[in-house]
């Protein structure tokens, strides 16, 4: 029974937006079929406080819901989970032997993390139909099966396998497959109706522009089927707990479920980049696998069957279904500095604690 856990947290969060100068952080917990608890702290980048309500640019935690998106089409027989990729996209340089949507989901296909000519893509001008071509044309890397590479691209490929199965943009698809029958206000390729928090410390070429990540409408219609989604704090906890079974009815099937938090890598290593490298990289259809992996946003107490992913825009959204608990981290600060592999662990730490496993909180 997890009693009062977000008041226990408090004093850890604000700590954390002092030392880590994060602006302000959203946290929710939810424990079985208990109400969920939010803790909410301080203000967006610009000073705007935060509410329960917020809508947070969430990164590569876009990639849960892609995933969702190709799964749906798998339990409807659409496609298949070992399709090749030369089938379902003739066009895709990448369609070699041996790369399927099971390992483009589990990145273990080969590619490299990010589409050819990406930087020098970036720029005004750039849309989803020109970074679609560059996912087509990106060569692989390594063979399949040899290495776990974190890839973006892998997700831009299935988001247009996606599209060619079905005739509709993907942003749609996202939302009519997704985000509605989840009950997610979320946002992919458009403006919000309401501002979304701005995020700190966005680095990189293009701080503080028009074209700034994360912040800018550019990057709002960019739809980035792996980076781009805006939700609220409560969307990022409901696509990691719809991989736990928490769905509509028919949403997916239950087989389909269960191996979707299957490690799928066997026992490959790799990951993102530097530090981020793992002697073995556990990764479902779409989740990341804890494992034993460290250096890790998420604990060490938590069960090596927990799940979840993690976004550059400093968030991270998992669940251990070990103490069927599930949390959701949202920070106004980009995880560059640290804070989010530093401190996520010590969060998740006390929420399990609170929820019967792993020290006090």
């Amino acid at each position: 029974m997890l009693e009062q856990p977000l008041a226990g947290l408090a004093p850890l969060v604000d700590e954390t937006l002092s030392k880590f100068g994060v602006p302000g952080m959203i946290v929710l917990v939810q424990v079985g079929m208990a109400p969920v608890q939010t803790l909410v702290r301080g203000s967006d980048a610009m000073g705007q406080p935060l509410e329960r309500n917020s809508l947070f640019p969430v990164a590569s935690i876009t990639k849960l819901a892609t995933a969702l998106a190709v799964l749906r089409l798998i339990d409807r027989g659409e496609i298949g989970l070992d399709d090749p990729l030369g089938q379902l996209l003739p066009s895709a340089v990448a369609g070699q032997t041996g790369v399927t949507v099971r390992r483009l989901l589990s990145h273990r296909s080969g590619l490299p993390l990010d589409p050819i000519d990406a930087d020098s893509l970036y720029g005004p001008g750039l849309d989803w139909p020109t970074l679609a071509q560059a996912c087509l044309q990106t060569p692989l890397r390594w063979p399949p099966d040899t290495r776990v590479q974190y890839s973006n691209v892998g997700y831009g490929l299935l988001a247009l396998i996606v599209e060619q199965r079905t005739g509709q943009r993907f942003a749609e698809l996202l939302y009519d497959l997704v985000l509605l029958p989840l009950g997610i206000e979320g946002y992919l390729g458009a403006v919000p109706p309401r501002p979304a928090a701005v995020i700190a410390d966005v680095r990189g070429p293009f701080r503080g522009t028009p074209l700034e990540p994360f912040n800018s409408t550019f990057w709002q219609f960019l739809a980035l089927p792996w980076a781009g989604l805006l939700i609220t704090p409560a969307g990022a906890l409901t696509l990691i707990q719809a991989f736990h079974g928490f769905l509509p009815a028919n949403f997916l099937s239950p087989a389909l479920l269960d191996e979707a938090i299957r490690n799928q890598n066997d026992d490959l290593g790799g990951g993102y980049t530097p530090p981020l490298l793992w002697p073995l990289c556990p990764w479902g259809l779409g989740p990341e696998i804890r494992d034993k992996k460290q250096p890790h946003w998420a604990p060490t107490q938590a069960s090596p069957s927990s799940y979840g992913h993690a976004g550059a825009s400093g968030c991270v959204a998992w669940v251990d279904p070990i103490v069927n608990a599930a949390w959701a981290i949202l920070g106004t600060r980009t995880s560059d500095n640290g804070w989010l592999i530093r401190r996520g662990p010590e969060i998740g730490a006390q929420i399990l604690a609170a929820a019967g496993r792993g020290g006090i909180i």
